[in-house]
This record gives structure tokens, C-alpha cells and sequence, in this order.
């Protein structure tokens, strides 16, 4: 196979422009994959009376491992019908617009739409993901040394696309409604996939399907004999079962992980605190995202002459991605918190009946600072009423005095609508309604505003898990100039290393639940555990994830390149699966042993793990036979 000349002539950051197409499109495709990754299992746990299904952990967590597991089963057909049939470039098309159709269903969140579109981003993803990844391979065929640093850049594209993808999604699918965060994970898969068909010319006969010839030989010009052949699949299946060790525990990121960030740690900020966060909120979305859009400027001053209208649809997006991301600033920005008073719906019934008043009646209500369900409440109501009005006092269910945020603009005194999208009667999260949405809600609360709070925001538990792809866009470059040096450890060096620091931050989440009770549901742990846990699960990310892809690419014969992907990402699906069914076990060993306990299971496998490859080191580089 041949490539089109100007991938050898010409460069982005000293590599072939053809990387960062790809680099691109699997930046959407993962935006898409995370976006409704990161809202999935917090949809199925929230109420009914928040747009949610109102599942238990359990069954949201095993729904999640199912999803999980499959999408990456379905690699291994997509890889062996790419080898034999499609070409890969088709069947990353053909995947792209399977994954489309998957998102487009999930925003109608009917049960039948919902499923649908669980199936085909399965399916989709099955031809995409493998495929995607060998035209990588294939594009540094003839330039293995650069194999390593290749992956590790075109792994920043995917985790800045799950960074995108978990901060805009999960955002508007919190704050607004879930269908607003499924759909715009759909908008921006469409367009990754417009952009990788339109710009397929860069490529030349990179990635089209050619049927092999007998004699045939690897594209890096050696003759291995069927004996190094077998040792160093032998060595791929090595890696893919310590693959295992670390997805168990490193998936939990949208499983058990997003259950302890929404429901035990602190996400309530105010003062200076709330304020330092919106800033540095502000620095991680747009510092990355300017990160990305100069690579764009790079790759389109270097190819504007060659797929001009590849790179207007990838300009296309970029400009709807400012646009929402300067959208969520603005809106945050604005975001005030409001002490106002509920009238459940029992309280405002027994009110109505005994005064005759209804909502509009002349209760003054003062709230009680500090108090949940504790208010004052005044009549100024007189004479033949008065007796009425004492008893409808004595009678009526307490108020409930709370906070709300929102970035539309109250005023004291006012009267607004409100849901509680927990179901807790009030007492839970709330989201302020229009009053043509309200006609909507059986569960419709009338508030009261009383005052303005002092500055205070609401992290949202989706949020952190934006810092493992931060993380990853800040340390990649410095990894892929490790891996291009004479400081570069054996793969097997590499995967131990990843393992021990994956359970180190495990063990820090240990650590930061050894003060909760046993069964609780709730509790109020440091945010700062959580960011911690982040940055090691991503250093440890680092040493195995792009690695790995490199060495299957570099250890498959030619024509077992998009099998060998597919069982790499078996070994994925076996460990997705396990991820969640084992996560869904978070209530069980909570009651019986403590929150505490469930961590330091996920902090002792992968660093046993971690040990366990490390002995083996000498054995597997053997096995290699001169791979490096």
C-alpha cells in the first residue's frame, strides 16, 4: 500500500498530518462515547420527578456493566470484517453513523428509543473503535520508533474528546435535561463523521481493503518465522489479561466513582471557595479547548489545499463547541443561590382548607437560617377569621426552608415554581420551572423567595471526571517525549508501573471513606479526595493504555492487525463487564464491611497485579523478539 505524498512530505508538530485527521474524528467519537457515558448511570439512578428512570444502584450499575462489556465485544467482528471485507476506512464511516443513530434515539429517552440506542452505539462502536486505531498502525508501518509517540498524541485526541464530551454533556444533561446532554453527544458524533469522509483523500490507499497476496510479507519489511509469530501474539495475549486488572478498577470512573461523587462528597462550595472554583472551572475548559483548536489551525494551514471541505466541517464544530462552552461560563457565571421557603404539596392542601386563602392568601413566611424544615409563620389575617387561622396553624405541616440556585434573576418576596428532581418532597435538588413548564410536572412545588445568599455553586458529579482527561492532556506530551527517549521502560516495565499508581489512588479513596458509616447512603467527604484518585488513575492510564495499543500494533503479523486489535479490546470488554457488575456491589459491602472496605478491594488488585508483571518482565521481552 502506498500513502498520499504529502504524509511523508509534510508535518503538524513534526508528524504526518494524516494522524491528526484521525486524531480529530476520534476526538468526537469519544466526546459522543464519554458524554452520554458520564450521564447514563446518574439518568437511571434520579427520580422520575427529574426526567429520570428512578432505578436502584444495583440495577443502574449492571444495566452500565452490560453497555460497558458489549461495546467492547463488538470490536473483535468489526476488526475481523474490516480485515476481510470493508477496508478500514469504511467501517470507521459505517461505525460513525451507527454511533449517530444511537445517540439521536437516546435523546428521546423512551424505554424502546433507549435501548435501541444502547444497541447501535454497541454496534457501532464494534466497527469503528479497532479500525480506527490500525489506520494509526498502518499510517507508522514504515516508522515503528515513532509508533509509541504517534499513540500517545492521537491519545490525547480521545481524552480531549471525553474531557469535552463529560464537561459539556454532562453539564447540560445536570443542569438543563437529560435529553439535551444524549442529544448533543449525537450532533457531534454526526459531524466527527462528516469530517473523517470528506477528508479521506489524505490518506491515499491508507486504510482501503486489498485482498492479500500469498507471498505477501509485513509491511515493516521482516520475514518473521510462524515460531516469533506465535511468541509474540503469546506476548499480546500477556498484556490483554493484565488489561483486566486495570479496567476493573479504573472503569469505576462511571460506575461506583460517579455514585461517591454525587452522593459522599461535598459539591456545595460558597465564599471565595465557589469563587476560585468558577475560575479554575474557566481555565480547564478553555485552556484545553485552545489546546485543541491550535492543533485544528496547524492541521488545516497544512491541508486546506488537499480536504478543504473536511476542514470546514471540523471548523464548523469547533465554532459550536466555543459556543457552548462559553454558554456554560456565562451561565455559571450568573449562577446566584437563593434561600426560599416550600410549600409541600400536603402542607399548601391543609392551608387552603382551613384559611380559604390558597397560595395567593397573606402568609408572610420567614425562613429560620440554618433550619431544613423549621419556618415562622404569620397571618394577617383578622376577626371571624382569626380562630380558623390559629387552627390552620397548629395543623399544617412545617414549611421547608432551603436553597436553590439558579442564574435567572429573583427577587425577595417573589413566588416561583419549582422540582424537586430527588423525589425527597423538597427537600431534595431542585430546578427552577417556567410557567409553561410547570403545567407539565404532577409534582410541581410552589416556593417563595426570601433572600440572596452569599456566593455559592454546586459542583456537579459528572464534573470530576473531567480530571482524568485533563490530566492525560496535560502529562501526554511530556510521556510522549519519554517514550521517544533513551528513557523509554520495556512494556511489561511499563504496565506494572500503571497498575501500582492505579491503586495508590484507589487506596487514597479508601482512605477518605474510612470516617463513613457502614450502609450510609450519604456523607460529606473533601472533593479533594476524588481529584487526588484522578491523578493517579491517569499517570497510571498513561503507562498502559497508548502503550498497549502501540505494541499490538507493533506485535500482529500485518494481516491479524484488526483481529489482534479486537482481542485487545476483548480483554476490555471482559474487564468493562466486571467493572460494573462488581461496582454494582457498592450497597452490599458498604452495609456489611464499609464504604472503605469496597475501595480497598480496587487498591489491592491492580498493585498485586502490578507486582505480578513486573516478575515476569525478563520472560515477556524475550518473547518479543527485538520489539522494542
Amino acid at each position: 500500500m502506498s500513502t498520499a505524498s504529502d504524509n511523508t512530505e509534510i508535518t503538524v508538530f513534526g508528524h504526518k498530518p494524516g494522524l491528526f485527521l484521525l486524531f480529530f474524528t476520534e476526538m468526537w467519537e469519544r466526546f459522543s462515547y464519554y458524554g452520554m457515558r458520564v450521564l447514563l448511570v446518574l439518568f437511571l439512578v434520579s427520580e422520575t420527578a427529574g426526567g429520570g428512570w428512578g432505578w436502584t444502584r444495583a440495577s443502574a450499575l449492571n444495566l452500565y456493566a452490560l453497555y460497558t462489556g458489549l461495546v467492547y465485544v463488538t470490536p473483535i467482528l468489526g476488526g475481523i470484517i474490516a480485515d476481510k471485507f470493508l477496508g478500514y476506512r469504511k467501517a470507521v464511516v459505517l461505525g460513525a453513523f451507527l454511533m449517530t443513530l444511537g445517540h439521536a434515539s437516546l435523546a428521546f429517552e423512551t424505554t424502546t428509543a433507549f435501548y435501541a440506542g444502547l444497541i447501535l452505539l454497541i454496534l457501532g462502536n464494534g466497527f469503528f473503535k479497532p479500525n480506527i486505531s490500525s489506520i494509526v498502525g498502518q499510517l507508522y508501518a514504515n516508522d515503528p520508533g515513532r509508533k509509541d509517540s504517534a499513540y500517545t498524541i492521537f491519545y490525547m485526541g480521545i481524552n480531549a474528546g471525553a474531557f469535552l464530551g463529560i464537561l459539556l454533556c454532562g453539564y447540560i444533561g445536570e443542569k438543563t435535561q437529560w435529553s439535551y446532554g444524549f442529544g448533543l453527544a449525537g450532533i457531534f458524533m454526526f459531524l466527527g463523521m462528516i469530517m473523517f469522509q470528506l477528508g479521506q483523500g489524505i490518506f491515499g490507499e491508507l486504510g482501503l481493503y486489498s485482498k492479500p497476496k500469498p507471498q505477501e510479507v509485513k509491511t515493516d519489511g521482516s520475514e518473521d518465522s510462524p515460531a516469533v509469530v506465535r511468541d509474540r501474539l503469546i506476548v499480546i495475549g500477556i498484556l490483554s489479561f493484565f488489561t483486566i486488572f486495570f479496567w476493573v478498577a479504573f472503569e469505576q470512573a462511571g460506575g461506583s466513582m460517579n455514585i461517591f461523587a454525587k452522593d459522599y462528597t461535598s459539591r456545595i462550595l460558597t465564599g471565595s471557595a465557589a469563587t476560585v472554583f468558577f475560575w479554575v472551572n474557566a481555565m480547564l475548559t478553555i485552556v484545553p479547548l485552545a489546546i485543541v483548536t491550535w492543533v485544528l489551525v496547524r492541521l488545516v494551514a497544512v491541508t486546506k489545499s488537499r480536504i478543504p471541505m473536511s476542514n470546514v466541517s471540523i471548523s464548523i464544530s469547533f465554532v459550536i463547541i466555543w459556543a457552548i462552552a462559553l454558554w456554560m461560563l456565562n451561565k455559571e457565571y450568573n449562577m446566584r443561590a437563593f434561600d426560599i421557603t416550600i410549600v409541600p404539596s400536603a402542607a399548601a392542601e391543609g392551608a387552603d382548607a382551613a384559611s380559604g386563602t390558597g397560595a395567593e392568601g397573606d402568609a408572610v413566611v420567614a425562613a429560620l437560617p440554618g433550619s431544613e424544615n423549621t419556618v415562622e409563620v404569620t397571618d394577617a389575617l383578622q376577626g371571624e377569621n382569626s380562630v380558623a387561622t390559629a387552627e390552620a396553624k397548629e395543623e399544617a405541616p412545617a414549611l421547608i426552608s432551603t436553597t436553590i440556585q439558579t442564574d435567572v434573576p429573583l427577587m425577595e418576596g417573589q413566588t416561583i415554581h419549582v422540582v424537586d428532581i430527588e423525589g425527597k418532597g423538597g427537600n431534595g435538588k431542585l430546578r427552577i420551572l417556567t410557567d409553561e413548564q410547570a403545567e407539565t410536572y404532577t409534582t410541581e412545588l410552589d416556593a417563595t423567595v426570601v433572600r440572596e445568599k452569599q456566593n455559592e455553586t454546586e459542583v456537579t458529579a459528572s464534573w470530576f471526571q473531567i480530571l482524568n482527561s485533563f490530566f492525560i492532556i496535560a502529562f501526554a506530551p511530556l510521556f510522549s517525549r519519554m517514550w521517544a527517549s533513551r528513557f523509554n521502560p520495556s512494556a511489561p516495565v511499563k504496565f506494572g508501573i500503571g497498575l501500582i499508581l492505579l491503586g495508590i489512588g484507589f487506596g487514597a479513596l479508601a482512605v477518605a471513606s474510612q470516617g463513613i458509616a457502614q450502609g450510609a447512603t450519604t456523607a460529606q467527604v473533601s472533593m479533594w479526595w476524588l481529584i487526588v484518585a484522578f491523578l493517579f488513575h491517569t499517570l497510571g492510564e498513561l503507562f498502559v493504555s497508548p502503550v498497549g495499543l502501540s505494541y499490538v500494533s507493533k506485535l500482529a503479523p500485518a494481516k491479524l492487525v484488526g483481529l489482534m486489535f479486537g482481542i485487545w479490546f476483548l480483554a476490555s470488554a471482559i474487564a468493562n463487564y466486571l467493572a460494573g457488575f462488581s461496582g454494582s456491589y457498592i450497597d452490599a459491602i458498604s452495609e456489611r464491611y464499609g464504604l472503605s472496605t469496597f475501595f480497598m478491594i480496587y487498591t489491592l488488585i491492580p498493585i498485586v497485579a502490578g507486582i505480578a508483571i513486573l516478575t515476569l518482565t525478563g520472560k515477556i521481552k524475550k518473547l518479543m523478539h527485538g520489539i522494542e
